[in-house]
Order: C-alpha cells, then structure tokens, then sequence
C-alpha cells in the first residue's frame, strides 16, 4: 500500500480487488458413476430426494407413477414445471423418493429438487430456472404455538366479567 500516490490510484486498486471478489461461480457438472444427478429439495416439512437420468420422462415417486401419488392436477402441474421450462420434457427418468409433510409440501419438495438436478446434470441450465425462482428453498414453515395463547398467535376470549 505504501505505493500509492493519489487517490486516483487507491479507486483502481480497491477497484481490482472487488473485480477478483465479485468473479461468478463457475457451476460444474455432478453425475455419479451411473450416470445419475442427485439432489434434494425441501418445502415446508417434506424432504425429496431425486435422482435423474437420461431416459423416455417417466417420473416415479416412493414406487409409484408420480400420477398416482399426486392424484391433485394442480400437483402435478407443479412438479412438471421446471421440466417445461427448461424444455427438457420426455428426455430424463426421475426416480423420486418423499417423507414428511403432507402432499403438497411434498410437491413442493419434489418440484424443487428436480430443479436442482437438473442444474447438477446440466449446469446451463440454471439461467432459464433461476428466474422462475425454481432452485429458492421456499423457506416458509408453520408458526410454533406460543405458551399463553390458544395457536401461534390466537388469544382466548377475552371476557370482562
């Protein structure tokens, strides 16, 4: 630092070294040995673990057609979502597996956790899904019940007499 001069050189030197910080990350490839992305989505209390290869689109969850898991058309709309966007559709077999929560944070999960293998498989993607906001952990849960109160935020009846 004892080298500048001006102030002139001090802004080209702070600005070099926020230049070198601010450098994007470079996203790699993650496939296993078969062939297969990994990656686990979570929404709410549901927890999905994907796996996705190349394959004809079939899409299994806990051993069933995902059709017949989520029976919902607004489920399975949402699952499909990343896939259309990326246009990817009939090109990958996910094999899926859920716990917890109830079947729409479920959905959630899933939709969520094929969006990050699909980044892992293929990391161009991640430009077309971050916009739609498709690999954000949607971080919102249910509110703990407070002591004193009837739920999180309910009181009892209030009564004057």
């Amino acid at each position: 630092m004892a080298d500048i001069q001006s102030f002139e050189e001090l802004g080209a030197a702070v600005g070099a070294v926020k230049a070198e910080a601010v450098a994007a990350p470079v996203h790699e490839r993650k496939v296993d040995s078969f062939g297969r992305a990994y990656a686990t989505g979570k929404r709410k209390n549901a927890i999905a673990r994907v796996w996705l290869t190349r394959g004809t689109g079939k899409i299994t969850v806990d051993g069933k057609d995902f059709s017949a898991y989520f029976a919902r058309p607004v489920l399975q709309m949402l699952i499909l979502q990343p896939i259309l966007a990326a246009d990817r559709d009939g090109q990958f077999d996910i094999v899926a597996t859920c716990e917890g929560g109830g079947l729409s944070g479920q959905a959630g999960a899933l939709r969520h956790g094929i969006s990050k293998a699909l980044t892992y498989f293929e990391p161009e993607l991640r430009g077309v899904l971050k916009p739609y906001g498709f690999l954000t952990r949607d971080s919102r849960v249910v509110e703990r019940k407070k002591y004193g109160k009837r739920k999180a935020r309910r009181s009892f009846q209030f009564s004057k007499r």
